[in-house]
């Protein structure tokens, strides 16, 4: 029997994203679907739903889909460690800027929560 797939719309549903998102990952080889229907309409499994997370893991960090496409790839080489396959230098720079990115949202959050507590 074959691992269960589901369509555009499932998926954007389980996802929270929309299936022109979905469909535009798939135009720039972000996020290929791992097949196609008879009537040609995209078939994605959960490893695909796993990787699509992943991706969303890296927007709010504010990586450009290029260096999102550069983490799928070392994702995709080593599921277990999705960092191994950069070079040591390219691990650091990312390190850094989810280091950096992370301390930005950090501190947005504590603004809104500084504003919800004025609005009391």
């Amino acid at each position: 029997m074959g691992e269960r797939t589901m369509h555009i719309g499932e998926l954007a549903d389980r996802l929270g994203l929309s299936q022109r998102s979905l469909r535009h990952w798939d135009e720039i080889g972000l996020l290929t679907p791992s097949g196609r229907s008879d009537g040609n309409f995209r078939l994605y499994s959960e490893a695909d739903e796993a990787k699509a997370r992943f991706v969303m893991l890296m927007k709010p960090l504010g990586f450009s889909l290029d260096e999102i496409a550069e983490l799928v790839d070392s994702r995709d080489a080593s599921p277990q460690h999705p960092l191994a396959g950069l070079t040591p230098e390219r691990r650091a720079h990312f390190a850094e800027a989810a280091r950096s990115r992370g301390e930005k949202l950090r501190r947005d959050l504590a603004a809104v929560d500084d504003f919800l507590d004025l609005a009391g």
